[in-house]
């Protein structure tokens, strides 16, 4: 489908000029930061060169995706109140991060989640269970970055046909491949700086315009949404819209929110760039910097949302190649013509490459340095050895990504979404924070966690509506499944943090009770470190 058939005044021309401006542009900064790039340190960690503030605006530019800027303001354009509570959830997450995680991660690792799991525990069991947690996390994802690609080019740009979509899904693939190889870590944080300021100066701009356009009054833009919204217009301004029809549904968001607000801190692309910044302090304040932008930038979503629903109109969002996706460029088409959407076009596309960048370099870490140096190679290996696998590796998932990204293109992604925040919610996170705060915690219990947390949810998403089940929609001919014309489906939600968060939290506690080792030396040295940072500069020497 061709953007030009459903939003009239695309120019997929310009659109497709911008966005390759933006890749030249990225490409020369990260050919210059590879020529400092010789170290382990320099390759994962950025040489620990930025600052707290430079740090915090790169984690906002890998945290805020495109379904950020386009399901967001989608959201709230069709579903009102309920689009913006994914605003909040999103928001609230870095809470937990700031205040649990952040400086203590900082001051007790070195490059990925790896080095803190494994600091008091079994070295190989662990840092291979915390491996398969971070490439499971990082590939689904990526997956669904890929794959959103692919839908991107029929909003955005206009290309045509099967053909067309997969040589873009390439084409993204392998400039991401490019960064990582190249650049490292710091060429990646200087593209998620780039793409971060343009993303929050293009909202703005756009937020401006919108309020413009209505006096600067938030009420008379509500109001107009209202109007434009037809017989639903008033259920914009109120709680339920979306999530209120029944108890499942109600289940179902309190399930997809607390995966959401939990799932962040666990999240291992966020975790690594806490190894970013020269000290404990810089992590806090980068983490600071991230829930300024990032508060800022969704109350902007509000505004776009509103303001979308009310200069174009659900009814046109959702006829339009993308649907709800579609609902922030047409709100630029409606304002700025042609260049705006081009812009706006520019920056969703780049929003792609920086996030799967970063997907793509934890990756990587994770196994060149958990699985390969220390788990194969014992710790025996040079610096420069564990750096070219790790370049390798990224060769290796960037195909993947790119085969996967391919075949899941016309499929339903959200549930692949879900999952990585799911698993990171329910593996990830409750092992972090019983290393980090339980003395008797031991290598049976993380295990037991890591292992349970990520079996638990995969199997409940499996047999979750978002694979099978869902009916079909009579206007679409479609059941928003991924599989169609099959139901095997016996767990009643589409997000299964509700159950596979406490059960990891279960496992955890469980596996450690069961097992008589005990490492109460190595936690008291962990907890000072946590604590003070005191012997932390010595850990990440390499």
């Amino acid at each position: 489908m061709n953007l030009a058939a459903g939003v009239e005044g695309s120019n997929s021309t310009l659109n497709i000029i911008i966005f390759l401006v933006f890749v030249a542009i990225t490409l020369v900064i990260v050919f210059r930061a590879s020529r400092n790039t010789k170290t382990a340190s320099d390759y994962y960690a950025a040489g620990r060169a930025f600052t707290g503030p430079q740090n915090g605006i790169a984690i906002s530019g890998d945290y805020l995706s495109a379904a950020s800027f386009l399901g967001i303001a989608g959201a709230i354009a069709i579903n009102g109140y309920d689009g913006f509570l994914y605003s909040i959830g999103f928001l609230v997450a870095w809470l937990v991060a700031l205040l649990l995680v952040a400086e203590l991660l900082r001051n007790t690792g070195k490059f990925t989640m790896g080095d803190v799991l494994a600091f008091r525990m079994k070295q190989t069991p662990v840092r291979a269970a915390a491996a398969v947690s971070t490439l499971a996390v990082s590939f689904f994802y990526l997956l669904a970055q890929m794959a959103g690609a692919g839908g991107l080019v029929n909003l955005l740009l206009g290309i045509e046909g099967e053909a067309g979509q997969d040589v873009v899904i390439a084409v993204v693939g392998v400039i991401m491949i490019l960064y990582v190889l190249i650049g490292g870590m710091k060429g990646t944080t200087w593209v998620q700086i780039i793409k971060a300021a343009l993303l929050i100066v293009g909202a703005f701009a756009m937020t401006l315009w919108v309020l413009g356009k209505y006096g600067f009054n938030l009420s008379d833009l509500f109001q107009a949404a209202v109007d434009k919204g037809g017989k639903s217009g008033a259920a914009l301004l109120d709680p339920g819209k979306q999530y209120g029809k029944t108890g499942t549904t109600k289940l179902d968001f309190l399930s997809l929110g607390i995966a959401l607000v939990l799932g962040t801190a666990g999240l291992p692309h966020v975790l690594m760039r806490f190894y970013t910044v020269p000290t404990a302090r810089d992590a806090r304040r980068s983490v600071v910097w991230a829930i300024v932008l990032i508060g800022v930038f969704y109350l902007f979503t509000l505004v776009l949302g509103y303001g979308a629903g009310a200069l174009v109109g659900p009814e046109k969002i959702s006829k339009a190649p993308g649907t709800t996706n579609s609902a922030a460029p047409l709100l630029a088409l409606e304002l700025g013509g042609p260049v705006l959407l081009g812009f706006i076009s520019a920056v969703a596309f780049a929003t792609i490459l920086a996030v799967v960048a970063g997907l793509t370099i934890t990756a990587s870490a994770s196994f060149a340095h958990d699985v390969y140096a220390n788990v194969i190679k014992k710790g025996q290996i040079s610096t420069g050895g564990e750096v070219k696998v790790a370049r390798i590796t990224a060769l290796v998932i960037g195909a993947l990504a790119i085969a996967g990204g391919i075949l899941a293109k016309s499929q339903n992604v959200a549930f692949l979404v879900a999952l990585a925040f799911a698993v990171a919610a329910s593996a990830n996170l409750p092992t972090i924070l019983y290393s980090l705060f339980w003395k008797r915690f031991n290598t049976q219990g993380a295990l037991w966690s890591i292992y349970g947390g990520l079996f638990v949810t995969i199997v409940l998403i499996v047999f979750s509506p978002a694979v099978s089940g869902k009916p079909v929609d009579a206007k679409t001919g479609k059941s928003a499944s991924m599989i169609q014309g099959v139901d095997f489906h016996w767990f009643p939600l589409d997000n299964p943090g509700l159950v596979s968060i406490p059960a990891a939290f279960l496992l955890g506690w469980l596996g450690t009770v069961l097992s008589k080792e005990r490492n109460a030396k190595k936690y008291a040295e962990m907890e000072v470190r946590a604590l003070t940072g005191a012997g932390a500069e010595k850990a990440v020497q390499h």
